[in-house]
């Protein structure tokens, strides 16, 4: 029987869109409840209403209702929201994946929020401060909605670690994925319960 310790739940928090039964985020919650691992999800919040003040308070609810260690899985704008929660909250976390953050910084392909947007909804600046928590950071190499010299600097400035998926996309339905098994080994990695070194104990987290 695995130590409690290292257990913990799983939290995904979505991008700027609406629920899409393919996108890897969907199954992987439904690949996680399947095996019977602890899993909850911010519901998906569209892109009609961008006031990110919302889906920040919307992480908050979900995190503060689940006991234990959370890992957070953040896909797209979902990783900027964490950054603006990450700024706010006190809820204890783990770790976080944040794969694929979009530049919001910069101009978007047609069909994405402008950057007056997404200033209007309270996103700009994008946090840049170090999370306070550890992070693995999943960068793709031709991602359209941001280059990854840019994410690089991102995950710089958060402190985090970054994973080069290579050639990916957007790592959403639109690049091919669908199932996403890259996401699980980094899962397990943020998941191991901390130690401490010197005394072999185990730390909160």
């Amino acid at each position: 029987m695995a130590d409690s310790a290292d257990r913990f739940t799983v939290l995904i928090v979505p991008g700027l869109r609406d629920a899409v039964a393919e996108h890897w985020q969907t199954l992987l919650e439904k690949r996680l409840r399947a095996a019977g691992r602890p899993v909850a999800g911010v519901a998906p919040m569209g892109r009609d209403d961008l006031g990110c003040a919302a889906r920040v308070d919307a992480i908050e609810r979900s995190a503060q209702s689940i006991e234990g260690p959370i890992v957070v899985v953040a896909h797209s704008g979902g990783c900027i929201m964490l950054a603006h929660w990450a700024r706010k909250t006190r809820r204890a976390v783990r770790g976080a994946l944040l794969a694929t953050p979009p530049d919001f910084e910069k101009p978007m392909p047609d069909g994405y929020p402008t950057i007056d947007a997404l200033r209007a909804g309270g996103w700009l600046p994008v946090p840049r401060s170090p999370l306070p928590f550890r992070s693995i950071v999943a960068a793709s190499r031709n991602d359209p909605l941001a280059r990854l010299s840019r994410v690089a600097a991102l995950a710089s400035d958060w402190r985090s670690e970054i994973a080069d998926l290579g050639f990916v996309g957007h790592l959403n339905p639109a690049s091919g994925f669908g199932e996403w098994a890259g996401a699980d080994p980094l899962i397990a990695r943020l998941g191991a319960a901390l130690c401490d070194t010197a005394s072999g104990q185990r730390l909160p987290a």
